[in-house]
């Protein structure tokens, strides 16, 4: 069997993990309290204006030795530290972001369908098992890294888990139905 055989789950497990994923971020509620307000907003979009599009650390260190000096040391010490993601200005335009959501879709599908040619499943237990779990792992492992490097407050990565083992059964589902 090749990823083609697949074709169809593939396109199915995308459109439904598409819908599955802007019912839980626009509709449930369990993401609302991801983002919290600084206590002075004003102050810190007047801090952050003209800065180009990127990503920030603050304090930073452009090398290990200034890391390592007295005056970084005690900036950590003092805080606050800080990880800062800066997007382009203006309102963001959802057309591009649903396409490459899609888009990403498509890969986990498709990396399901992959490790389904690997294995002997032919069940649709066996089918499902593979893919629900090629899809959880594809879908939310990476979260664990960022709570574990970059501050992510581990109760955003468990809902984060939480909504991929959602998509990974959804997945699992229609690869056991459509395989």
């Amino acid at each position: 069997m090749s990823i083609a055989d697949f074709w169809l789950p593939i396109l199915v497990a995308s459109a439904f993990t598409f819908v599955a994923g802007a019912v839980i971020w626009m509709a449930m509620p369990w993401h609302k309290s991801d983002y919290r307000k600084t206590g002075d907003e004003e102050a810190v979009r007047a801090a952050l204006k003209g800065i180009a599009p990127g990503l920030y650390n603050v304090p930073h260190a452009a090398s290990n030795a200034d890391y390592q000096s007295d005056e970084m040391q005690q900036k950590m010490k003092d805080g606050p530290n800080a990880f800062i993601t800066v997007i382009p200005s203006g309102v963001p335009g959802m057309g591009a972001k649903l396409v490459k959501n899609f888009l990403y879709n498509l890969l986990v599908a498709a990396l399901c369908a992959y490790m389904l040619t690997m294995t002997q499943a032919e069940s649709y237990l066996e089918i499902y098992r593979v893919t629900c779990t090629t899809a959880w792992i594809a879908y939310g492992v990476a979260y664990i890294q960022e709570s574990i490097w970059f501050g992510r407050p581990w109760m955003i990565t468990l809902k984060n888990l939480f909504d991929a083992l959602l998509y990974g059964l959804l997945i699992g589902g229609v690869f056991g139905w459509l395989a």
